[in-house]
């Protein structure tokens, strides 16, 4: 049996114009591409501006998804990028628009490609859930690029991979990647046994601490199998020495 990459998910993070989005949905649709989730659309949603910009994509040839937030969107992917152009100091792959697609078409699980908002881009705290930054070859001196204008390169790469032929790989026997709910679960619960041990002292270091580890954990490709025996691990931590083996055998 031969494993079949799934769809990416393309989502836009706090998107501020109806146009944009809009335009993201057509290009998404020229290239048969359908499925867009909106984080926290700032006119809300649905939007008149985006469904004249659609062309007819949205509401018919699109499905677009609203979420509250990026970990919602993110839930049921195994692979997530952000596409961004500013350095982030932030230890993660920076991946070309080719390297991702291939890495997108070479896994079974769904994909999930964040847009950040056309002010400032994507959030910290967003790119932090992610497995990689997806960059562009632009000018650096002039590297901003309008929000469809990005989509709509990812998802002409995307076309065009897809039309020269499937990938190499087999994947069959591998465990499927840990979808970002799992991973995120994980990072939770592992924060929160932390937190009961005093880890994040003083408090003003929490949010950095957390941030650089969660940025460890999404680097290391895990699959659901190692999540589920991480978190055996945490809760054997957490309830002390021998009391994990007793639980289990009672």
């Amino acid at each position: 049996m031969t494993t079949v990459a799934l769809a990416p998910a393309f989502i836009l993070v706090a998107p501020q114009m109806g146009e944009n989005i809009g335009a993201a949905a057509r290009v998404m649709a020229n290239f048969g591409l359908t499925d867009l989730r909106l984080v926290a659309p700032r006119d809300g949603w649905p939007n008149p501006a985006a469904e004249t910009m659609s062309a007819g994509a949205l509401p018919g040839v699109v499905a677009a998804t609203v979420f509250d937030t990026v970990e919602q969107a993110i839930a049921d992917c195994g692979q997530v990028f952000a596409t961004t152009a500013r350095p982030r100091e932030m230890e993660k792959p920076v991946l070309g628009a080719s390297e991702a697609i291939t890495r997108i078409r070479a896994t079974p699980a769904r994909t999930a490609i964040l847009f950040g908002a056309e002010r400032a881009g994507l959030p910290n705290e967003a790119v932090a859930l992610c497995d990689a930054i997806l960059s562009y070859p632009v000018n650096r001196a002039f590297a901003s690029l309008n929000l469809a204008q990005a989509v709509a390169l990812m998802a002409h790469g995307l076309a065009e991979a897809e039309a020269s032929g499937p990938p190499p790989g087999f994947n069959d026997a591998l465990d499927p990647p840990a979808t970002r709910e799992e991973l995120i679960g994980m990072m939770e619960h592992f924060e929160a046994e932390l937190d009961r041990a005093g880890f994040f002292f003083p408090e003003e270091k929490r949010a950095p601490i957390a941030q650089n580890l969660r940025n460890a954990f999404t680097r290391a490709g895990w699959t659901s199998q190692e999540v589920r025996t991480f978190r055996g691990a945490i809760k054997a931590l957490a309830l002390g020495r021998g009391k994990a083996r007793v639980q289990r055998e009672e």
